[in-house]
């Protein structure tokens, strides 16, 4: 008997892409993803959220533990120190759209029920993952994206992305056949790691003034 390939083997999202409908029929089908193999040890599925007409699309990496427990992008730390930093900046933390480029939450444990450690997604899972981006890029059409670190920059970007190269500046790409304003930025996990996390805090709110201010 010939053995047959798991679907997750394949590297890919694109068969469990819906043939139609809005953001809720993606996020039905996506927590049925089986692209790669991250789903086997996720909790679930964490879509992108927020409004289908909204001006700014926030693009991060990963569902972190918290996301992966509640199902919700961007609601453990790194999320409410973003919604502090959009504050401030002068974008409304209600009207984006947030998402990140892998929708599975990647770890390691040090010992079993341990805490769970965030490991960083392959280019190999960030492409599995990458139709799901694409579409929800398709349905929102945001005026802007901004990228929330390194991992979101070489989904969106490819491979040679640097972060520390462009933060702050507008680039103007073409993203799976569309033509995109984005801003890239650091990932607020990484102002949380940093040992000046003021410094690294105001850096973030100043990049993010860039995203405003080119929102007009």
């Amino acid at each position: 008997m010939v053995k047959t390939k798991a679907p997750e083997d394949a590297y890919t999202a694109e068969p469990f892409l819906p043939e139609r409908g809005g953001l809720p029929a993606l996020r039905r089908a996506a927590a049925e993803c089986r692209g790669c193999p991250l789903h086997r040890d996720a909790t679930q599925t964490v879509f992108g959220a927020g409004a289908a007409d909204a001006r700014v699309m926030l693009v991060g990496e990963q569902p972190g533990d918290q996301e992966d427990r509640q199902g919700k992008p961007f609601v453990g730390p790194a999320g409410k120190l973003l919604d502090r930093a959009l504050a401030e900046a002068g974008i409304d933390p209600g009207e984006a759209y947030v998402t990140n480029a892998v929708k599975h939450f990647k770890f390691t444990r040090a010992e079993p029920r341990k805490r769970r450690i965030h490991k960083a997604p392959t280019l190999r899972e960030m492409t599995a993952c990458g139709p799901w981006l694409a579409a929800e890029l398709a349905v929102v059409e945001p005026e802007l994206i901004v990228v929330l670190g390194a991992t979101a920059g070489k989904a969106l970007l490819g491979s040679s992305f640097r972060v520390t190269q462009v933060r702050g500046t507008v680039l103007e790409e073409e993203i799976h056949g569309r033509a995109e304003r984005l801003v890239p930025t650091v990932h607020p996990s990484s102002v949380l790691r940093s040992d000046d996390r003021e410094a690294a805090y105001r850096g973030l709110v100043s990049d993010l003034k860039v995203a405003a201010r080119a929102l007009g």
